[in-house]
């Protein structure tokens, strides 16, 4: 059985990819009550990573789209430990985003809108969200973005 929110991403184009698996020694998410906190998230896509430093070799509309894989990500993730029922989605309450970038660059808020606007687009009132937009000297593996969240579920 196909989730409502799931119907909604295919609309968009999106398919859920598998939840990433950790890369360390951490687990990928966490629920505490009615609370899922899920662990930063790379940005990738069918291609692999994607990195770059946005003021140097990225523009703020890659590194959006970057943030969007991001949000993608975190989405597969909290498939998984709402077993498989995205409709157990009550709301995303928190997003922080971290920017790859130079210390001059000062657009992260625009970075980490291509996630915010996503979970917006795909979630309705749902996917609004508090959130933090930061920059980073440098992200695991050269990455552009990385994004951690807090989910409320049923």
């Amino acid at each position: 059985m196909t989730s409502a929110i799931e119907t909604r991403l295919a609309d968009l184009g999106v398919t859920l990819p598998d939840a990433p698996k950790p890369a360390a020694n951490y687990v990928p998410f966490v629920q505490v009550g009615d609370m899922v906190h899920i662990s930063g998230q790379i940005a990738s896509d069918s291609s692999g990573l994607i990195t770059g430093k946005l003021g140097d070799t990225m523009s703020t509309g890659e590194g959006a789209k970057a943030a969007r894989a991001c949000a993608i990500a975190l989405l597969a993730q909290l498939k998984s430990a709402c077993d498989g029922d995205l409709d157990r989605l009550v709301r995303v309450v928190k997003l922080t985003g971290f920017v790859n970038s130079t210390p001059d660059f000062t657009e992260q808020p625009q970075v980490i809108n291509g996630a915010s606007n996503f979970m917006v687009e795909a979630l309705g009132d749902a996917g609004r969200h508090a959130r933090a937009a930061v920059s980073a000297p440098s992200l695991p593996m050269g990455v552009a973005v990385e994004i951690d969240g807090l989910f409320q579920i049923a």
